[in-house]
C-alpha cells in the first residue's frame, strides 16, 4: 500500500501529574492521583469512586493472553508513549499507523463518576495536559477535549473551549448533567457541534450502569459481551427521538463497541419502528430509522471480523478501524496481521475507506 492506516481510536495514559498540575487550584486536594496499593500495583485513586483504577489492563497492549493482568503493573514499566508524546511516533511506526485519535484513559471511567462538578474540574484538566500532548504531533495525534456536560449552555461552552484547543472532536459523556439526550433541550448543543464541526463520541464504559465487567451475571468474562450495550442505547435514543432528523448535519461517533452488530441493530429498529410505533407511542419520523443510523452514525472497532463482512451493508462513511493502543484490547504491535487476513475480502477502494479516509474526512485531516 502507499498509504497507512489510522486509527479512529487510541488513548493515553494519564501521567501521575495529569490531574495534579492542571486542575484548578480548588480541586487540587481531591484530584486523581497515582499512588501504590498493596496487592493491585501502581493504581490511579479517584475521589468519590469506590473502584481504583488500576494500571494493568490500561497499557496491556503487546502482552500475551496468558499474561494480562488487572493489577500489579509498575507506572514507569508501562508503554512510555502512553504519556510521553515522543515516544507515541514511534510506536505507531511499530504498528504501521500514520495517525492515531486520540481518547483518554482514567478520565474514560471518571464519565461515570456522580459528582458533575468534579468531572467539569478532571475534564478541564485532562484538555490541558492533551493539548500539550497533542501539540507534539498535531497531524498524527488527534486529540478529542472532554465535557462534562452538566448544563446545556455550559456544554456549548465547552465545546467552543475545546475547539478554541484546536482538538478535533468532542468525547461525550454517557450521562449528561441535565436531562438526557433525546430531550429537545439539547438541539441548540447539537447545532453548536455542527457549526462547530465537531464531531461527538460515545465510548464504551462512559454510561451509568455500563461496566458490568465488575458484576457480571454468570462468569465475569460475560460481562465482555455487554459493555456495549451503553453505546447501543445511546445510538438508538438519537435516533428514534429525532436528534437526526432535527440536525441533518450532525455526525457522532459510536467507540469501540465493535460494529459487526450494528447490520441487525438496524433491521431490529426498522420492524420496531413499522411494527411497534404505535403502541408504544413512538416519535413518527421522516425515514426509517435504519437510514439516520446509517448516514449519521460512525462505528470504531479493532478485532472485529464480521464488521468487515458486512461492510456493504453499513454506510460506506460508517465504519473506522482502530487499534484501541494501549489497552488490553489492542491489536499492537500486529494491527497489519490482524488487518491482513480480516480485510483479504474487500476491494481496494473499501478497504482504504475503513481503514483511512473516513477518519480522515470525519475528522478533515491534511490528506
Amino acid at each position: 500500500m502507499d498509504w497507512r492506516p489510522i486509527s479512529a481510536d487510541s488513548h493515553i495514559t494519564e501521567p501521575p501529574n495529569c490531574y495534579v498540575d492542571h486542575i484548578d487550584p480548588a480541586w487540587r486536594e481531591r484530584a486523581p492521583r497515582l499512588i501504590h496499593k498493596e496487592g493491585l500495583g501502581d493504581t490511579f485513586v479517584v475521589d468519590g469512586m469506590k473502584t481504583p483504577v488500576p494500571l494493568g489492563l490500561i497499557a496491556a497492549a503487546g502482552v500475551a493472553p496468558k499474561d494480562i493482568r488487572m493489577g500489579g503493573a509498575k507506572f514507569e514499566d508501562l508503554h512510555r508513549s502512553g504519556w510521553d508524546p515522543g515516544g507515541r511516533l514511534a510506536d505507531q511506526d511499530r504498528d504501521g499507523v500514520a495517525a492515531e485519535v486520540i481518547y483518554p484513559t482514567v478520565g474514560m471511567l471518571i464519565c461515570n463518576h456522580p459528582d458533575f462538578d468534579y468531572k467539569k474540574a478532571c475534564f478541564d484538566a485532562y484538555n490541558r495536559w492533551l493539548q500539550g500532548y497533542c501539540s507534539h504531533a498535531p497531524d498524527r495525534l488527534i486529540g478529542l477535549g472532554q465535557t462534562a456536560l452538566r448544563t446545556v449552555k455550559e456544554g456549548i461552552e465547552d465545546l467552543e473551549r475545546i475547539k478554541a484547543m484546536g482538538f478535533r472532536g468532542v468525547m461525550m459523556p454517557g450521562n449528561p448533567g441535565e436531562k438526557d439526550y433525546d430531550d429537545p433541550a439539547y438541539d441548540p448543543f447539537w447545532e453548536a457541534a455542527v457549526a462547530l464541526d465537531l464531531p461527538l463520541s460515545w465510548h464504551i464504559l462512559t454510561t451509568s450502569g455500563d461496566n458490568t465487567l465488575s458484576r457480571p451475571r454468570g462468569p465475569k468474562i460475560n460481562g465482555f459481551l455487554s459493555i456495549i450495550r451503553g453505546c447501543q442505547d445511546i445510538m438508538g435514543m438519537l435516533v428514534f427521538s429525532g436528534v437526526f432528523e432535527r440536525h441533518p448535519k450532525l455526525r457522532v461517533v459510536c467507540v469501540e463497541a465493535d460494529a459487526g452488530w450494528a447490520p441487525h441493530f438496524m433491521y431490529r429498529m426498522d420492524h420496531a419502528y413499522k411494527r411497534h410505533r404505535y403502541w408504544m407511542k413512538g416519535q413518527e419520523l421522516a425515514r426509517l430509522p435504519s437510514e439516520y443510523f446509517r448516514d449519521h452514525i460512525s462505528l470504531t472497532f479493532q478485532d472485529d471480523w464480521t464488521a468487515f463482512q458486512f461492510a456493504d451493508r453499513l454506510g460506506p462513511q460508517q465504519l473506522m478501524w482502530a487499534n484501541d493502543f494501549p489497552h488490553s484490547d489492542s491489536t499492537w504491535p500486529w494491527s497489519q496481521d490482524v488487518l491482513e487476513q480480516q480485510t483479504r475480502d474487500l476491494t481496494p477502494d473499501l478497504k482504504k475507506r475503513i481503514l483511512r479516509d473516513n477518519v480522515v474526512e470525519l475528522y478533515k485531516l491534511a490528506a
